[in-house]
């Protein structure tokens, strides 16, 4: 693993997102790291996300996508983060 490598994860972990942000470009909104099992999920932000729409792709590929998840790297477990927009700063709440 690369030293400037920020999270626990190694790049290729699998992680959760939807076709809305990979093949259609919307940005990530909304993050999550479970707590039941530590996974990650990258989605828009909307209300309504169907399984249908679900795709797992790596770690490493969401921070390409959007080098800005760089910035989570130490999100507990149990935690999301929302954000407005791309640009607005991400706001850090535990799931309750």
């Amino acid at each position: 693993m690369s030293n400037d490598w920020p999270f626990d994860d190694p790049p290729n972990v699998a992680v959760f997102t939807t076709t809305q942000v990979i093949r259609d470009a919307q940005p990530i909104l909304y993050v999550s790291h479970d707590e039941e099992d530590g996974a990650w999920q990258f989605h828009t932000g909307d209300d309504h996300v169907y399984e249908r729409d679900a795709m797992v792709v790596s770690l490493s590929e969401i921070l390409d996508y959007d080098s800005s998840i760089r910035e989570l790297h130490d999100l507990p477990y149990g935690w999301i983060v929302t954000r407005p927009k791309i640009g607005a700063s991400w706001v850090r709440t535990p799931r309750t």
